[in-house]
């Protein structure tokens, strides 16, 4: 469901002039949290707006059914971190990754991001140089 949302809802957000950053779909449908950006920063008023935006195409499409609650949020300073452009563009800056399986004997990477090579996230952690694939990250963020 998460994937078909972004599908649905990134491209209206983004027209507007935003990042889709990240989407929170609770698993029983009561709660729908969307969290944008843009580089000038998040205000109350952009929030409206893109829920006027988001409203009227959950209204036509439908998508979940039932009844739900919508939450449009900034993402604050430990946002998430879902795209290799999201890391790219937070290189120098502490990143927490948390993979679907261990490498290197762990699943936890706390360390400075160095940037992007191909499909593999570059961190110093604790000193050494990982390299962690983007298609095994199970979730990232920010770590200020």
């Amino acid at each position: 469901m998460k994937e078909e949302l972004f599908k649905l809802l990134e491209p209206s957000i983004n027209a507007m002039g935003f990042d889709l950053i990240e989407l929170e779909y609770s698993a029983g449908g009561e709660l729908l949290r969307l969290y944008i950006d843009i580089d000038r920063g998040v205000t109350v008023d952009d929030c409206e707006a893109v829920s006027r935006q988001v409203s009227g195409i959950l209204d036509v499409e439908d998508p979940i059914p039932g009844q739900y609650t919508l939450e449009i949020s900034s993402p604050g300073i430990d946002r998430p971190l879902r795209t290799l452009a999201h890391f790219a563009h937070f290189t120098g800056e502490r990143a927490k990754v948390q993979m679907d399986a261990p490498i290197q004997g762990r699943r936890r990477f706390k360390g400075e991001l160095l940037g992007v090579e191909d499909d593999r996230i570059l961190m110093n952690v604790d000193g050494k140089q990982v390299e962690l694939p983007f298609e095994r990250i199970e979730k990232a963020r920010l770590a200020p």
